[in-house]
């Protein structure tokens, strides 16, 4: 036996020996450790966050949950639990105008259900989900190292030996990175990525306004970007505000006078009086496609593997879909006895998403630069796309059900059917 091989053998017989080792605790690293233990009890699952679990509650976001993740929530026996903290979405429209104009035309709208009594989406704080998630995994016997960090990690043909920054040792036949658009283990595996910069930045907060929404989500496309108005529970609202960077980086550090006024000339006045309720912050906008999304006993799942803009609010459900089918790929694997870390089970994975996931981005990408300008001739062409949709039906129903994550061959989780 070589001598690095045999010290990673003595390191093995020191540490904890998993089946899958999940870096990230967000809702991807969550949502896929819960899957995997509610279809397989028996299979060994760590999570390694460097942050503590009991701060999941505390995150101020909001989540838009399409119908396909609402239904992977309730196979993992959640659903049930939070539903009454969320908003169903009833309708959707999208208007295209100049910030100065005083009349926004609607040139599109959804109706909101995918299926009979079943909104296409719903909108979720994270502050709710997220708890939910690590409780439940938590109590199926996920283990958790947190606060920690996954610092490097290296493979041999039986295992993947990682280290922490704690200075312990984990060791598993699989390593899932689910770390973010940043992620150090994607870089740390030689997996290369497309990115640019779209000089956009989204300003995210929750407002508080006098008149109901009627669980109405508007979409306005403005010069700088999309700002989307999402519902929330009461007569509240999550914003998604695309700036330009600097705009955005002035206006978080504004004082709160000065950003409900700039917030109030793109919000309007149609919900009465617009008050913030709560924190904002500003988010580099980009794209980042992973060329690959899978080394010898490595998979990347969520951001990781694919950053996108909000232009479609697709980022979360385009992570569940990873979840779904690369516990089903992991899952099926393991019942026919074959290793859960090998490279043609996961390989699998790999065909089921990449693809897709490169096809969403060049969709999001697409619209963002079709929509953030001034340019007036690309807004007549736009408006007149805008119009033709909204005259068949047959393609706006495409659209809802592509936005409830219906479309394509969906893994069995987002069909509401358990692995």
């Amino acid at each position: 036996m070589k001598v690095r091989e045999k010290k990673m053998a003595e390191a093995a017989e020191r540490s904890s020996m998993f089946d899958v080792a999940i870096a990230g605790g967000g809702y991807v690293g969550l949502s896929l450790a819960l899957a995997l233990k509610k279809a397989d009890t028996t299979m060994a699952v760590v999570v390694i966050d460097p942050k503590p679990m009991d701060v999941l509650g505390k995150d101020p976001r909001a989540s838009a949950i399409a119908a396909a993740a609402s239904r992977m929530l309730d196979q993992l026996g959640i659903w049930s639990n939070i539903k009454d903290k969320a908003q169903p979405v009833n309708e959707m429209i999208v208007t295209d105008s100049k910030l100065r104009d005083v009349v926004r035309p609607v040139f599109l709208t959804f109706g909101g259900e995918a299926a009979d009594g079943e909104p296409f989406a719903h909108m979720m704080p994270n502050g709710v989900m997220l708890p939910a998630l690590y409780e439940a995994a938590k109590a199926l016997g996920v283990v958790f190292e947190a606060p920690d960090s996954a610092s490097t990690f290296r493979t041999t043909p039986d295992q993947v030996e990682i280290d922490l920054a704690s200075g312990d040792t984990v060791c598993a036949r699989l390593l899932v990175a689910a770390d973010g658009v940043r992620s150090k283990l994607r870089d740390l595996a030689g997996i290369r990525t497309n990115h640019w910069d779209y000089g956009q930045s989204g300003i995210v907060t929750t407002v508080k306004h006098e008149r109901p929404h009627n669980g109405r989500a508007e979409e306005h496309f403005l010069p700088a970007g999309p700002f989307a108005i999402l519902p929330l529970t009461g007569n509240r609202s999550s914003l998604v505000w695309t700036e330009r960077t600097l705009d955005a980086k002035r206006l978080v550090e504004s004082d709160d006078f000065t950003f409900e006024l700039e917030l109030e000339r793109r919000f309007g006045h149609h919900l009465g009086k617009v008050e913030l309720d709560g924190p904002r912050n500003a988010y580099p906008l980009g794209l980042t496609l992973a060329r690959d999304f899978i080394k010898p006993r490595f998979a990347l799942a969520g951001d990781a593997a694919h950053g996108i803009h909000p232009i479609a609010g697709q980022g979360l459900n385009m992570g569940f879909k990873d979840v779904a089918a690369l516990a089903e790929v992991l899952v099926e694997a393991r019942r026919l006895g074959q290793d859960v870390g090998a490279y043609d089970v996961l390989e699998r994975y790999q065909r089921w998403r990449r693809f897709d996931a490169f096809q969403m981005g060049v969709v999001t990408d697409v619209l963002n630069r079709l929509f953030s300008n001034d340019n007036d001739v690309l807004r007549a062409a736009r408006d007149f796309g805008l119009g033709l949709v909204e005259r068949m039906p047959s393609l706006k129903s495409r659209f809802i059900k592509e936005a409830a994550g219906f479309a394509g061959p969906a893994p069995k989780l987002l069909s509401g059917e358990p692995i």
